[in-house]
């Protein structure tokens, strides 16, 4: 049987957003009331003289969870990379809470993104609430000559409590399953009390239960922390959220279509993105997806 993470009710678990928790250090202001959390224009990326990422236009705003679908190599990371402000357009315009990159200090505002990478490069055998805390400092090792508030250390085992993960707060990064990771990283991500997060393939090499328990923590954080923006990348419709808002579709660092689910996955615009006959199917929020087309 699989039993879901407990509540991420903001009393039980994770704090609304609003105010962030006591040490959790200075923040770059964020974007105005109602205005996006992500902005980009025209974003387009050269590499090697090869455009990977070619005139894309996003808008996301607080409260909607974006899904970023397309094959391999259709430019998701790319994109992803730009929207984490971890890489400069080549060309365009990209505001990040409602800072555009360029013109502020790159390190600042990663910290006030939360960004989820089933790759993460931890080489040591941090405890699972140590691995959280390092979400603190945008780090990837602890700090050396650093040690946490009382303030800070509760949080990290509130987080770690909502995300299933109580009874293996002191288990080692290497014992632990893909599963348990991907949910660490979740909660490492929301230590600073992000506006934004993303989630590049965080279903990466989970089986069944692995991944159908992260998709519950995912959609019990999108009930529970409502102003929370989500932008995911994946190319498997069925590891979709049931809470997820809007979608964008790639194909070859190009934009096919982009808006509300509804009218971005449908067969012919998922089967065009893909580039093979696809027919889809919702039950429940979750998406289906099989060859060939429909009757």
């Amino acid at each position: 049987m699989i039993h879901p993470p407990p509540s991420l009710s903001p009393t039980t678990a994770v704090d609304t957003g609003t105010t962030p928790d006591a040490g959790a250090g200075p923040r770059l202001p964020g974007p105005a009331p109602g205005a996006p959390v992500l902005y980009a224009d025209g974003a387009r990326v050269v590499r090697g003289g090869t455009a990977v990422l070619q005139d894309v236009s996003l808008t996301v705003r607080p409260g909607e969870h974006w899904a970023l679908l397309g094959a391999n190599g259709a430019g998701k990371t790319t994109l992803l990379g730009l929207l984490g402000a971890l890489v400069h357009p080549t060309q365009g315009t990209v505001e990040v809470l409602g800072h555009r990159l360029g013109r502020v200090d790159l390190r600042e505002l990663r910290a006030a993104v939360g960004h989820v990478n089933p790759r993460h490069p931890l080489r040591s055998p941090l405890r699972v609430r140590d691995v959280v805390l390092t979400g603190l400092a945008n780090s990837v090792e602890r700090q050396p000559r650093w040690e946490p508030t009382r303030a800070e250390v509760a949080r990290a085992e509130r987080l770690t409590a909502a995300l299933g993960l109580a009874e293996r707060r002191d288990a080692r990064w290497p014992t632990l399953s893909q599963g348990e990771r991907a949910r660490t990283l979740i909660a490492r991500a929301l230590m600073p009390e992000p506006r934004l997060l993303l989630l590049d393939e965080p279903a990466t090499g989970l089986d069944l239960p692995g991944r159908e328990l992260l998709l519950t923590a995912l959609d019990t954080l999108r009930r529970e922390r409502p102003a929370l923006a989500t932008v995911l990348v994946t190319h498997h419709l069925e590891e979709l959220p049931p809470g997820t808002t809007h979608a964008l579709l790639l194909r070859d660092g190009r934009a096919l279509a982009g808006g509300p689910v509804a009218e971005v996955l449908t067969d012919g615009q998922v089967s065009e993105c893909f580039g093979l006959p696809l027919t889809l199917s919702r039950d429940a929020g979750r998406w289906t997806v099989r060859a060939g087309r429909s009757g």
